[in-house]
């Protein structure tokens, strides 16, 4: 019950002891259309280039930026947590001139800061974390995307955490290059990273007057292996992409918006208990994610001794405050097969009496009572 991974169901683990192929067997090329149309449908887009790059979610991350950013770019970074730093950090590295618009811990990136980071620069990109994990806030992008496709640039959406635990819409939003990892609210083991890249985007990487500086990232190179030529490009992870596989057909088989319902109620079960405890978010209200809790540590508590006695006592494992919210919040992540009813009351059951062991006054019985199914 950490920020990930999350709880992964029998049938993905199962999936990966099944026999391997090689990475041009005409069944697993048949398999990886298959992967293209699922992710297509999380997503919610059309974009053909839409796919899993081998490696974990920060592969998809360089893997936007290496693609679309070339030595001297402007581009403007949205900083509410440690995503949001590594993004700058990523763009940094790829020779681009970043544009920090920041945001106090825990708090969201506002339309209005967006549009002052745009005032007196013509930026290439603009790019912020939808869901940051570090801090449990959730940005609304629609207007973000607006304003960045008014200035001429392209918007780029980490949604590591957000895929299928919260609305997704990446046409509907248009969003040009978007990034996810496999094991949040998908369920599925850390390795791949789901992208997709809109037409523009595309057209962007392909008309680039230098090489992309990762030669493993180049999309122009692995959309030859993703698309209908199936050029040999590297060895593709078999293993991963038989559990992405199954993990999809499971969010799909459950529906998004059933999915997207689950997550919302195991989190409003969670608030209601921690609420009951006297305790409290820390991420700012109305923009609390669903996925990942961030509760603030009361005074006098040692955040790591209950963290610890969790896991030892209860095989309950959650996760700590990084940065500036080191040692200030727990992180619960109520993530894919991780969200269900039976574990928040579980979580709040020894949450509650570890606290109450530790000297709090907390209402350990108030909490189990509002921690009710709706």
């Amino acid at each position: 019950m950490g920020p990930g991974p999350s709880d992964v169901p029998a049938s993905v683990l199962l999936s990966m002891a099944r026999p391997v192929l090689g990475h041009l067997d005409p069944v697993f090329v048949s398999m990886m259309e298959e992967l293209k149309g699922m992710l297509r449908e999380v997503f919610h887009t059309a974009n053909e280039m839409t796919f899993p790059v081998s490696g974990t979610g920060s592969a998809g991350m360089e893997f936007c930026f290496a693609n679309l950013i070339e030595p001297g770019d402007e581009v403007v970074i949205g900083i509410n947590g440690v995503f949001g730093m590594r993004m700058a950090e990523v763009a940094s590295r790829c020779g681009a001139k970043v544009i920090k618009v920041e945001s106090p811990w825990g708090t969201i990136i506002t339309p209005q800061q967006i549009v002052a980071g745009l005032e007196g620069h013509n930026p290439k990109l603009v790019a912020i974390v939808h869901a940051e994990t570090s801090t449990g806030a959730l940005t609304p992008v629609e207007e973000i995307s607006r304003l960045v496709h008014d200035a001429g640039a392209l918007f780029v959406l980490d949604t590591v955490t957000s895929l299928a635990g919260c609305p997704v819409l990446v046409d509907a939003w248009g969003v040009d290059a978007v990034y996810s990892g496999t094991q949040k609210c998908l369920s599925c083991p850390p390795g791949l990273s789901p992208v997709s890249l809109s037409a523009r985007a595309l057209e962007v990487a392909s008309r680039r007057k230098t090489k992309v500086q990762s030669w493993y990232l180049d999309v122009n190179l692995l959309a030859a292996y993703w698309g209908q030529d199936r050029v040999y490009h590297h060895t593709a992870p078999i293993s991963m992409n038989y559990a992405l596989h199954e993990a999809l057909r499971l969010v799909l088989e459950e529906g998004l918006e059933a999915r997207w319902q689950r997550h919302a109620k195991s989190h409003r079960m969670l608030k209601r208990a921690i609420e009951a405890m006297g305790l409290s978010f820390a991420a700012q209200t109305g923009h609390q994610l669903w996925q990942l809790n961030a509760i603030s540590v009361p005074l006098g508590i040692d955040e790591a001794v209950v963290r610890r006695r969790l896991l030892v006592e209860d095989g309950i494992e959650i996760g700590a405050g990084l940065g500036p919210l080191k040692g200030k919040i727990w992180r619960v992540g109520l993530m894919g097969a991780t969200s269900t009813e039976e574990n928040v009351r579980r979580f709040v059951a020894a949450f509650g009496r570890i606290l109450k062991g530790t000297g709090s006054d907390c209402d350990v019985e108030a909490a189990l009572s509002a921690c009710t199914s709706e």
